[in-house]
């Protein structure tokens, strides 16, 4: 259980699932890949993208690296789509999106740091590792000149995305703290994380 506003960093062997569920509905899961052999080469929405030909993520995409290479592939998901183009929350984000005031509130770029920085590895991870990102259960549609709109969430309680592994991987999840959104009803929840054999 990840409760909301806190992060989770884990290594996943080939082969090896990896489930987010959606407990309560339209939580935002911010999360990202690494290769474990080498974890420069970290998640890429642009390669993901461009080898699917499509913007929004679901059963069947392959998440890539930089390098282009298979790090995990969707193989279920019952909420429909995820977003990979709105990338994390940070204290500068919240400022644009809604007061200057914000600026001191928690975020998923401050997770994601704290994640990176007490992470026992033999790699020593910093702020250039921080990668793009996937919003699990997140509705981001770009509209018809090409902005993004971040709109009501499509996702319900109990709705699940699950992903193998294609090779040995590290996650990094930010369940996003977000209290400014409308999308989550400005109450941001608990997640679960399961992993098994496949």
């Amino acid at each position: 259980m990840i409760p909301a506003g806190k992060g989770w960093m884990h290594d996943l062997n080939p082969n090896q699932v990896l489930r987010i569920v959606d407990l309560y509905g339209n939580q935002a899961v911010d999360t990202t890949f690494f290769d474990r052999e080498n974890p420069k080469d970290h998640y890429s929405a642009v390669m993901t993208i461009a080898e699917q030909s499509n913007i929004y993520l679901t059963t069947g995409t392959i998440l890539r690296s930089e390098s282009g290479k298979s790090l995990l592939k969707i193989i279920a998901d019952t909420c429909g789509r995820h977003d990979t183009l709105g990338g994390a929350c940070s204290a500068q984000s919240n400022t644009v999106r809604y007061a200057h005031e914000k600026i001191h509130m928690h975020n998923c770029r401050d997770t994601f740091m704290y994640q990176l920085a007490n992470y026992e590895s033999d790699y020593r991870y910093s702020k250039r590792d921080l990668a793009p990102n996937i919003n699990f259960f997140m509705n981001v549609p770009v509209s018809p000149d090409g902005g993004l709109e971040f709109d009501d969430g499509i996702s319900a309680p109990g709705r699940y995305v699950e992903m193998q592994s294609m090779c040995s991987t590290t996650a990094l999840i930010s369940n996003c703290p977000q209290l400014n959104n409308p999308c989550n009803a400005y109450n941001p929840t608990q997640i679960r994380v399961m992993i098994w054999d496949k």
